[in-house]
């Protein structure tokens, strides 16, 4: 028997002790973990019921996890079932899989990857882009997509650049055509959507994914899909046949659930964007001239306060006009009985822009437009004149100016300007509406001498939020970027956003507790960005502002406080020095919390095949702590209806005058009632013989003859495979009497994960000289 010290008198041994160093614990390598559960079905499981299964996985170190799950014999995998946490890739097949390229926290973590500072990519476009389309990838790399403006019908016109590289996205060939069937983009010359002077794109709010644009084919104008995460097209919703004054038209606004265009012929096209179809009415009457210079739609479209401002350049000459349409009354905005002037006879005009007030408010529409002599004009809503805005009222003879990029921070609203020709190779003017006058920080013209020599020839800008950098494009075809602040080139910044919604790390429907506790900056040196001019926002999952404390110096944010079921964190970045990007580093944001072990789940369908008594599940990982099993998790299967045994019984008596033929394998003949005179012939002994049959589709393993007479007819167990008999002979003795008797016998058995079971009874009849008589 072993007696244990106490504490303090252990102590007092372990401090009088001769030790001079503490013998050192071999460090534990870490673990990682998965544990198998099943739910929806009960034990035993009937066939035909849907299983599902969880995984929980406890990562053990941070890095590259897969998890293997073979679906188990006996059952299918239910397509479309496979639910992976957020930053997942699953795959349903045999087996399904999970992985994840850099698992961190105990994989309760989703991190999106830091932009690079965008660098110039001369040409890269591959051809005369206008406006780049930015979209991210879900591990947050940035894209920037363009479609060739002004590009006949087959000719392929649609480039992604990567600008974390500044090369081609993958899945090239690049460019590719637009097609109006949806599916994958195409390759070679197989368009047959043909691309207008100006495009102008709308996001898909639900899905943003998804850009709409107007678009042109060989019989009619109208609004045209791409989704850029597919990536592929998404369909073509005619609006206008083409033919005479419609050639095609101005690109697309948004208005309420409405999309907006104009046509050639100076009608408004309108298409709803639920319902995906034209609107009631639509089109409507023209609300400026016919505008055709080559066929093409010289002008764009703004909204201001709801309404929709067009601008053209009449085909019959004259001053370039500005028009106004009212969506509520689908016809001429009030106080404008006809389209306005924005310039002089002979002018030309690229773009329509929205005029704003000192707070951000809407006030109306301008349009700046080119000729020997620049002449921006602004209208207000209600048709009356507005004040031109200074930055680009002094633009200079012969300068052409398209739409602007406006960037909103509160209440201050910038409109930046791409130009180019007369003295300006490429360039930008920005607008501060909250000051009335140009941008404070910038030049008044914003060259990029860096980029191409400046041969940039911008049309148009994107801005990317969470780097706070805008993207440009032009006829030069170069991709580059700007500082909006400083006008700069490249923007010498970065940034990610993260969303994450930490009850979407579970799938087993049971309720987890959890709790936010940081935000980092992954493989980023703390010394290289100017933390004083970084941000770091939050919103919860309705948009709502969250509180956050801010970067710490080691670029750690504190999240402990927040309580939010979502949130969305974006970090943009003013950086010292590029010198983290590049090199094979991928810099990130990381947004964490605590909490259960993250889940994979999937259902499949048990088997109808009878012969399927159990399934099992065992899934397989591995990460940075080598390789590991889950625990194995089966679920018998109790036959149904259509599966149970049909074991039947038939109990006979010998009706043979000679005892030889009457016993085990004896010819008989077996009968069901003995002929009287039988028993005494065999000396009063009534031979017996039961057959009990298997009839049903699944085996029986144990199975016993029941008799209520005759000790020597019970037997068993036995098995019995389908349609396999089992014969058992037995005799009783001494049934010299008047009176018939009767014999009785049954067969019990258990299914396989069933209940004990009986079947019917079989008799027959040992006879007398009564059985006669009766």
């Amino acid at each position: 028997m072993r007696r244990r010290l106490p504490a303090m008198v252990l102590a007092g041994v372990l401090a009088g002790s001769t030790l001079t160093a503490a013998v050192p614990v071999a460090a534990q390598s870490p673990v990682s973990t998965l544990t198998k559960s099943v739910q929806g079905v009960s034990d035993p499981a009937s066939h035909g019921d849907v299983a599902s299964w969880v995984v929980s996985y406890a990562n053990g170190a941070n890095g590259a996890a897969s998890i293997t799950d073979p679906v188990g014999a006996g059952q299918t995998l239910l397509a479309g079932s496979l639910q992976v946490p957020p930053g997942w890739t699953g795959t349903e097949g045999n087996p399904v899989t999970a992985t994840h390229p850099g698992v961190r926290n105990g994989g309760k973590a989703l991190s999106s990857v830091l932009t690079p500072p965008v660098q110039a990519s001369a040409a890269s476009t591959g051809g005369d882009g206008f406006t780049p389309i930015l979209q991210r990838t879900p591990d947050g790399r940035l894209q920037a997509w363009n479609v060739y403006h002004h590009a006949a019908l087959t000719v392929p016109k649609l480039v992604c650049t990567d600008l974390a590289t500044s090369t081609p996205c993958p899945g090239g060939p690049w460019p590719k055509p637009l097609n109006t069937a949806p599916g994958p983009f195409g390759a070679g010359n197989t368009g047959d959507i043909s691309s207008p002077l100006e495009p102008q794109y709308v996001r898909d709010e639900a899905n943003p994914a998804r850009v709409y644009y107007s678009a042109t084919t060989a019989s009619s104008i109208g609004v045209a899909c791409m989704d850029l995460a597919a990536p592929g097209n998404c369909g073509f919703w005619p609006l206008m046949p083409r033919g005479g004054q419609t050639t095609e038209m101005a690109g697309l606004v948004q208005i309420g659930g409405n999309l907006y265009g104009a046509s050639t012929s100076g009608n408004v096209v309108c298409w709803t964007i639920a319902t995906q179809s034209a609107c009631a009415g639509q089109p409507y009457a023209p609300i400026v001239p016919w505008t055709n210079t080559g066929s093409y739609y010289y002008g764009a479209l703004t909204v201001a306060g709801g309404k929709l401002f067009a601008s053209s350049v009449p085909a019959a000459g004259g001053a370039p006009q500005l028009g106004c349409f009212d969506p509520g009354t689908t016809a001429r905005c009030a106080g404008w009985p006809a389209s306005k002037p924005v310039g002089p006879n002979g002018n030309i005009t690229y773009n329509a822009y929205t005029a704003y007030s000192t707070t951000g408010a809407e006030t109306g529409a301008c349009s700046s437009t080119t000729g020997a002599s620049n002449v921006t004009t602004c209208y207000a809503i209600d048709g009356s004149p507005l004040p031109a805005p200074s930055a680009t009222a002094g633009l200079e003879g012969g300068v052409i100016a398209f739409n602007p990029e406006v960037v909103r921070t509160g209440d201050r609203v910038r409109s930046f300007i791409g130009i180019w020709r007369g003295p300006y190779p490429g360039a930008a003017v920005c607008h501060d509406w909250s000051t009335g006058a140009s941008c404070a920080g910038v030049p008044s013209r914003i060259t990029h001498p860096t980029v191409n020599g400046g041969d940039t020839r911008d049309y148009g800008y994107a801005y990317d939020v969470p780097t706070g950098c805008m993207i440009g494009l032009g006829d030069a075809g170069v991709l580059f970027s700007m500082d909006p602040d400083t006008g700069a080139s490249p923007c010498v910044r970065s940034g990610a956003s993260v969303s994450l919604t930490p009850s979407q790390f579970y799938c087993d429907g049971k309720p987890h507790v959890t709790a936010y506790t940081k935000a980092r900056l992954v493989g980023v040196t703390p010394a290289n960005v100017n933390f004083g001019a970084s941000t770091v926002k939050a919103v919860d999952g309705g948009g709502n502002p969250v509180a956050t404390p801010g970067f710490a110096p080691d670029g750690t944010v504190d999240l402990t406080g927040v309580t939010a079921g979502s949130l969305t964190l974006t970090a943009s970045l003013v950086l010292n020095d590029a010198a983290d990007f590049g090199g094979g580093n991928q810099p990130s944001l990381a947004v964490e919390f605590n909490g259960d072990a993250p889940q994979v789940c999937f259902r499949t369908t048990i088997s109808a095949d009878c012969a399927v008594t159990s399934v099992a599940n065992t899934a397989n990982g591995t990460d940075a702590t080598g390789g590991f099993s889950s625990n194995t998790v089966t679920r018998q299967v109790a036959p149904g209806t259509a599966c149970m045994p049909n074991v039947v019984v038939n109990k006979e008596i010998c009706g043979s005058h000679s005892p030889a033929n009457c016993k085990a394998g004896g010819a008989g003949p077996w009968v069901k009632q003995a002929p009287v005179g039988v028993l005494g012939l065999l000396n009063a002994t009534a031979y017996w013989r039961v057959t009990v049959t298997n009839n049903g589709p699944i085996p029986v393993v144990d199975a016993y003859v029941v008799d209520d007479v005759e000790p020597a007819c019970q037997s068993g167990p036995f098995a019995l495979q389908p349609g396999e008999s089992e014969v058992v002979y037995c005799s009783t003795y001494a049934l010299l009497s008047l009176f018939p008797l009767t014999n009785n016998a049954k067969a019990k058995y258990t299914p396989v994960n069933g209940t004990r079971t009986y079947s019917e009874w079989s008799s027959a009849k040992a006879c007398s000289l009564l059985c006669v008589l009766n």
